[in-house]
């Protein structure tokens, strides 16, 4: 009944998550159960890629929560990413122990490697689990809270805001690639060993964390189609499409805007925390803001304002990726700009439109 209230009148959502229950139950399959001789065996390293690419899914329906249902051009979500994916890092660095190179039970081998005498106090408590994952979503939740607070109440909007929220990942990025302030300057965070007593080396805990990349993007879909079809979700879209209107009438813009854009800011940081451990490292890089800009191709390539349009758009891009940086590496950006363009003027509504103009002429 609760399902079926959040799913009502979206066949493309009931389309996606049909998919991805089949994709969770039949790729563990493929991998443990299937002889590695066999052509219909799937390697570890394909698990892996394919659970990065559903937290990337992830990522970009967070993007389009605010961007296509709020209309907050978000060219920052990069910031949340990387700091959910850093708490994550944290946690996996603190559980390496003695095995480290330098073999101390407390300290990080860069911090050993900088002379560093004592673990500082933004460490303690990463030890543990439960905490590392309260940080993965309180410290971007926080961040998106105090910023969208300043700008939304000075009502801040459109491209001023947008550079607002690249000026932050930049920030962010210069800030972490510099060695004093404890997050492993430009080499980042890495060598993880296991998680939860698990090895991450283990081709049953790769199975096991694409399958929680799986369940997170299902529940993040959930989540915000619940938000999207409630009353706030209403509000949201008509201070989307005319904001002076909505504060006319009385609401109070600037509490709807802050909600949608911390609880996306959440979900992205969940996103980096399922990304952090399949990877094998986080370092200042996930801060670029090419990244940021990357994410908002994803959801304009897929249709904005579907929420699974987003995942079509990442698994696309990102596929496309893989398969070019390969075979043609100095083409991929220039491949990236052109879907862009193409998609901009000949696509406005992006794959999922052209699909929904095709039904609808049938």
């Amino acid at each position: 009944m609760f399902f079926s209230k959040i799913l009502n009148n979206d066949t493309g959502g009931k389309i996606f998550l049909s998919i991805l229950l089949a994709v969770t139950i039949l790729i563990p399959l493929l991998n443990i159960m299937v002889s590695p001789e066999s052509p219909w065996h799937l390697s570890t390293y394909t698990v892996t890629i394919i659970g990065k690419y559903l937290t990337y899914a992830l990522l970009a329906i967070a993007v389009d929560l605010v961007w296509g249902y709020l209309g907050i051009l978000s060219l920052g979500h990069g910031a949340f990413f990387a700091l959910g994916g850093y708490a994550m890092g944290m946690y996996l660095m603190r559980q390496i122990g003695e095995r480290g190179v330098y073999g101390n039970p407390i300290l990080p081998d860069f911090m050993v490697f900088l002379d560093w005498s004592e673990l500082p106090w933004f460490w303690h408590g990463f030890d543990q689990f439960w905490f590392a994952m309260i940080m993965v979503a309180l410290v971007p939740g926080i961040l998106a809270f105090v910023f969208g607070w300043l700008a939304f109440r000075s009502r801040v909007t459109g491209v001023y805001l947008s550079i607002m929220t690249q000026a932050l990942v930049y920030a962010l990025m210069l800030a972490f690639f510099r060695n004093e302030l404890g997050f492993g300057g430009n080499n980042g965070l890495t060598d993880f060993k296991d998680i939860l007593g698990f090895s991450l080396q283990s081709d049953s805990t790769r199975v096991g964390l694409f399958v929680a990349s799986s369940i997170a993007l299902a529940a993040g879909y959930l989540a915000s189609r619940a938000i999207t079809n409630s009353r706030l979700g209403r509000v949201a879209v008509a201070i989307r499409d005319s904001e002076s209107r909505v504060r006319f009438i009385g609401y109070k813009v600037e509490n709807v805007q802050l909600f949608v854009f911390t609880f996306s800011a959440i979900m992205a940081g969940i996103a980096g925390a399922l990304y952090v451990p399949q990877v094998g490292i986080i370092n200042p890089g996930e801060f670029s803001p090419v990244n940021s800009i990357e994410m908002v191709i994803w959801v304009a390539i897929g249709g904005r304002y579907t929420l699974y349009g987003g995942v079509i758009g990442a698994l696309l891009v990102n596929y496309s990726k893989t398969f070019l940086t390969s075979a043609m590496p100095e083409m991929w950006l220039f491949v990236l700009g052109g879907m862009f363009i193409l998609v901009t003027i000949f696509l406005p509504k992006g794959i999922v439109g052209l699909l929904n103009k095709y039904r609808g002429a049938k």
